[in-house]
């Protein structure tokens, strides 16, 4: 029940549970402030969906937590009520300026959740007409890029990465191949020098986990991208950045950088994940290697599968209620912070009683939120990670993991639960002379223009930024598994 003695100004519960005595295990198990468990420390790093069901168990559908500074928050943890905050805007805002905690000055410019929550003048922050006005000229910016010349891209960034360890015969698919293969295609995208990309992937990673360190991440990000906003300004190309300084909706300077950086985080880090969890699944998981070689499944299929297991972000910071309401026979106050449980949601026993039975074809899950803010950039993702383990798997039919799996770690962070390592072993390429085969297709592969969805309206009449397809590597061995899996696959699409 709620205590009658919650913090000035915070309707959660000062005392949601009795606080344990000292010396208490619960104590050294991560209970917060007044017996409130916290999304930080210990037992969140150990063990984050323990910690929901612990949270799911005690308080229902809707449990009090505490986030870094034991600021008290609300995590939605039912599927339902995620849904409910999510699509209901007018009721649970995406304006932080709601918040009471920032209007009190609580959390200021230097405080761990500064970064994720200061308001911002961009469509993730804002609501109604405003967001729709942001939102469509992120959106058109994005769509000018058509998906089949994007994938091109991808397949010609895997085959560089591969090219740079497969000789090895072994490889981290996390730092060789997941860490970089997103990052690469965005800042790409973006019209960016490649310099930037591993600076920008190490900011990112460290902004959405809250870190002492965030805020001088977060500057270093919005510093880079004003420099490129300011180039692209004087000199426009054919790049998601130049498209949002030339969109009808006239965004300024700022709301072209900030749209940037959203776009950059929400696309980057989630689909390293995404790339990490479904690899690991696959060379790891035997039920699901059978239905995908037995031709039951697709990669799509599995994709989304992860995205129900696993997803890549497990919270999502964060609603503000506008009034008072309930939720789930929880009374929230204005101004309270609801953090989205993605990850909770999407095994609540309402809605998945049994968690073993395969999700083939539903995308009812949460991993991208959902209404009006679902991530923006979810199909760039989801193309990425689709054509980039697609290209792996056919260039390292024989992959398997070199660990037993048990010594596999992850990171937790706020935010995301993120896996430290895959070490892997494979076949070297075949030789063919003194060239291997990979290093023949490779120098036989030239740098590729961004593509583009129609003709560039400073190109000549007629022309286009058709991307011509990379040249692929050599097929392995038809005997190969990883070959028969394809051949199904292709086979049902």
């Amino acid at each position: 029940m709620p205590s009658p003695h919650p913090e000035p100004g915070d309707g959660i519960p000062a005392a949601a549970a009795p606080s344990p005595p000292p010396g208490c295990p619960a104590h050294a198990g991560g209970g917060g402030t007044d017996g409130l468990r916290r999304l930080f420390g210990p037992e969140a790093d150990a063990d984050p969906m323990a910690l929901y069901e612990k949270l799911r168990a005690e308080h229902g559908p809707v449990a009090p937590v505490l986030l870094p500074g034991d600021v008290r928050v609300w995590l939605v943890l039912g599927h339902r009520e995620n849904l409910e905050v999510a699509r209901t805007p007018s009721l649970f805002s995406r304006d932080s300026r709601h918040w009471h905690a920032m209007r009190e000055g609580r959390i200021g410019p230097d405080h761990p959740l500064a970064p994720l929550t200061t308001w911002q003048p961009l469509c993730v922050f804002a609501d109604g007409m405003e967001h729709k006005r942001l939102r469509q000229a992120l959106t058109d910016s994005l769509s000018r890029f058509e998906s089949r010349g994007i994938r091109r891209y991808v397949i010609r960034f895997t085959h560089q990465l591969i090219d740079g360890f497969q000789d090895a015969g072994q490889a981290d698919l996390v730092k060789q191949f997941a860490d970089q293969l997103p990052l690469r295609v965005i800042t790409q995208l973006f019209g960016m020098e490649e310099e930037y990309g591993p600076k920008l992937v190490e900011a990112a990673k460290d902004m959405i986990q809250g870190t002492e360190t965030a805020v001088e991440s977060n500057n270093f990000i919005t510093e880079t991208l004003q420099r490129l906003v300011e180039r692209k300004r004087t000199a426009p190309a054919h790049d998601v950045a130049s498209k949002l300084l030339e969109h009808p909706a006239r965004l300024t300077d700022d709301e072209v950088r900030e749209h940037l950086r959203v776009t950059l985080v929400s696309a980057n880090e989630p689909t390293v994940n995404l790339i990490s969890n479904t690899l690991r699944m696959l060379l790891t998981d035997r039920r699901f290697r059978a239905t995908l070689a037995g031709g039951h499944t697709t990669l799509p299929d599995a994709l989304e599968q992860v995205l129900w297991d696993e997803p890549p972000m497990t919270t999502n910071i964060g609603r503000w209620a506008t009034g008072d309401t309930q939720l789930a026979g929880r009374q929230i106050k204005a101004g309270d912070m609801l953090v989205l449980g993605l990850a909770a949601g999407n095994v609540d026993p309402a809605v998945r009683p049994n968690l073993s039975v395969p999700l083939h074809g539903n995308r009812s899950h949460l991993a991208f939120s959902a209404g009006p803010h679902e991530c923006p950039g979810r199909d760039l993702g989801r193309a990425i990670a689709d054509t980039g383990i697609d290209t792996l798997l056919s260039r390292l039919p024989d992959v398997r993991l070199a660990v037993p799996e048990e010594e596999l770690r992850w990171d937790t962070a706020l935010m995301s639960r993120r896996l430290v390592a895959l070490p892997t072993s494979f076949s070297p390429p075949r030789r063919v002379g003194r060239q291997t085969a990979s290093a023949q297709a490779s120098s036989a592969r030239q740098p590729l223009p961004l593509p583009e969805a129609e003709p560039h309206p400073q190109a000549p009449p007629g022309a286009t930024g058709a991307v011509p397809a990379a040249v692929p590597s050599p097929q392995p061995a038809r005997g190969s598994r990883w070959a028969a899996v394809k051949r199904r696959m292709r086979a049902r699409r």
